[in-house]
């Protein structure tokens, strides 16, 4: 596992060096500067304030400062806020959208994988039809739907809960809700056709045989197997919670890295939006990186391969 880790960290260092470099491309093509929108100054100010964040500068000598920066840990002064770092910034903002993740994770784990273990325990039966049905709709209502449907639900008609905020547990239900069930409707998913193939194996067949109650059957000698689809799943999933809130984040006004990043879009705040991108990239790398420890844990004939 040692020398795995390793190599992913060492295969990593290309792959964020490619995203750095394609982001700071991307941000000197889009139209505009991050102070456009701001009050007229006349040009000698302009110039000054372009000198001082290092804007007046060749492309290829900002490109290799941003470089030189990033592997230092600096993510520069943000230009929308004004006396934030970058890195302040996210070490205020991530644990937000890091707990909302969490909270997200809880629910799509306790949602989908019981939901795939009942649909496949009623295979060819009329429920199997009620539960992938269910498993449907979290699919087909993304959170830019699920979210406004649950604010007018619970919070517009029946009051249950405040219609934004992050103050009080109760603020999380619903964020955590909508960001939750879409992928618990993919975690059944999965969760069903890894239990239906293992369900075939002859072990299971020969446990039967043996006289093994059908819960032993399941919890001992099924799921193991059955549930190393949805661990590979959580990886880009875990990280699709944590940096794919954005919609959430706006929609309920969560102060979270998110929001933060939309913002920072909208504004033209180069170094923000660089930050957020190497920040996230980083930690999808690193989630990756966990899943597939944790597969080699439940399954060490893959180590060998």
């Amino acid at each position: 596992m040692f020398q795995l880790s390793i190599k992913r960290l060492i295969q990593a260092i290309p792959t964020l060096w490619i995203i750095a470099t394609l982001t700071f491309i991307l941000m000197q093509l889009t139209p505009g500067g991050p102070f456009d929108q701001e009050k007229p100054v006349t040009p000698e100010i302009k110039k000054l304030i372009e000198a001082h964040y290092g804007m007046d500068k060749p492309i290829h000598e900002q490109y290799i400062q941003f470089i030189v920066k990033r592997l230092q840990g600096d993510f520069g002064p943000s230009y929308k806020y004004a006396g934030w770092d970058v890195d302040e910034i996210i070490a205020q903002a991530f644990p937000v959208s890091l707990e909302l993740g969490l909270y997200a994770l809880i629910i799509a784990i306790f949602i989908g994988v019981p939901l795939g273990i009942l649909t496949a325990l009623f295979h060819k039966k009329p429920m199997e039809i009620v539960f992938m049905s269910i498993a449907l709709i979290g699919i087909c209502l993304p959170a830019f739907v699920l979210g406004p449907l649950l604010l007018l639900v619970f919070s517009t008609e029946l009051g249950w809960f405040n219609p934004f905020g992050w103050n009080s547990f109760s603020d999380r239900i619903l964020p955590a809700f909508t960001l939750g069930l879409f992928y618990a409707a993919f975690i059944a998913r999965l969760t069903r056709s890894g239990t239906l193939d293992v369900l075939k194996h002859p072990y299971i067949q020969t446990a039967k045989a043996k006289g093994l109650s059908s819960i032993r059957i399941l919890f001992v000698h099924t799921l193991r197997s059955a549930l190393s689809s949805v661990v590979s799943y959580l990886g880009p999933a875990v990280a699709g919670m944590i940096s794919g809130s954005f919609v959430v984040e706006t929609l309920f006004f969560i102060p979270g890295l998110g929001s933060f990043f939309v913002n920072s879009a909208f504004n033209r705040d180069d170094t923000m939006v660089m930050g957020t991108v190497l920040f996230y990239a980083a930690l999808i790398i690193l989630f990756n990186l966990i899943v597939d420890l944790i597969q080699i844990w439940m399954n060490p004939k893959l180590n060998r391969d």
